[in-house]
């Protein structure tokens, strides 16, 4: 078996799972002493990134974060718990999911703060797309999460057709001879 066969052979989604840490430091803050929205879409892409990285075992780029909920705010000194897997394998590209927690570092508790959906492009040394493994549901949630990932890839392609329709009718009208009065 060659390693680009090798690097086909379908994985389990518990294969892919990553989890990060950090710490809310001051620079990660804004006025109001809450970790900046961007400093979190930060995190989930790294975090995403890894379960996507160990899934396709090849240079990966985010196509898209389609979807991010900020449910709660996270707190200055506030442990920021960050676990992804991917959710769907496509023929060169994969979604993972990405959950977030906070936990008080007084208390212990934790509270789910975010969850976001992206959208990753397996890549060769040269930049070209590569072919993905397939991937492997085991449990019935990542059951439901492989089919709900199709469903959101047919929403992203149906929407990506809507602007570039949009696009190309603003490209004519602009292009078209103004209307002498």
């Amino acid at each position: 078996m060659s390693s680009t066969e090798a690097n086909l052979v379908a994985r389990t989604v518990a294969s892919t799972q990553s989890e990060m840490s950090e710490i809310v430091m001051p620079n990660d803050t804004n006025t109001m002493g809450n970790l900046l929205g961007g400093r979190l879409m930060h995190f989930i892409d790294l975090t995403g990134a890894m379960a996507a990285y160990r899934h396709t075992r090849s240079n990966i780029v985010t196509a898209a974060m389609d979807h991010i909920d900020f449910i709660q705010p996270v707190h200055l000194g506030n442990l920021v718990i960050l676990r992804s897997s991917v959710n769907r394998a496509f023929n060169t590209s994969l979604e993972v999911g990405v959950k977030v927690w906070v936990e008080d570092p007084q208390t212990g508790q934790l509270l789910h703060v975010a969850s976001a959906y992206l959208v990753f492009v397996a890549i060769d040394k040269e930049g070209k797309r590569v072919k993905v493994p397939p991937v492997l549901s085991e449990t019935p949630d990542e059951i439901r999460r492989f089919a709900d990932a199709q469903l959101r890839r047919q929403h992203r392609e149906a929407e990506s057709a809507r602007r570039k329709h949009e696009r190309s009718a603003t490209a004519a009208q602009e292009n078209s001879p103004a209307e002498k009065p």
